[in-house]
């Protein structure tokens, strides 16, 4: 999965500012949390993408030097241990919108404030 921008969608934009005046976390880090939020609840299945009217990030400002991991991640979790149908570049772009989107608002529900971010965290 190649890109050097992504654009996410303008509600979790929105989401991201309120989340960052709440926890003190930048956007970036924020969309990091929210994307492994997602991963977590599973497959996107048939969910729409959301629109690409929001903020942009750099590929590297997005997912820093762990890029290669997030996308082994989104593959894993899109396209299952054997993929029958490997999915294009185009449509995991689209799915790391989607998580992004969804977790963004998962993390607006639960973070209040800085330390509801760390009880997201499993204990050992």
């Amino acid at each position: 999965m190649h890109y050097s921008k992504l654009k996410i969608s303008s509600d979790a934009t929105s989401k991201l500012r309120s989340l960052r005046q709440r926890t003190g976390l930048t956007p970036n880090l924020l969309c990091r949390i929210a994307l492994i939020t997602s991963l977590e609840e599973g497959p996107l299945g048939g969910a729409h993408p959301p629109d690409e009217e929001g903020s942009e990030f750099n590929a590297y400002t997005l997912t820093g030097e762990y890029g290669a991991l997030f996308a082994a991640l989104l593959r894993w979790v899109e396209e299952g241990a054997t993929p029958a149908d490997p999915l294009g570049d185009d449509e995991l772009l689209a799915r790391l919108r989607g998580h992004i989107h969804r977790g963004v608002g998962t993390l607006s529900v639960r973070a209040k404030a800085p330390v509801d971010i760390l009880r997201l965290v499993p204990a050992a």
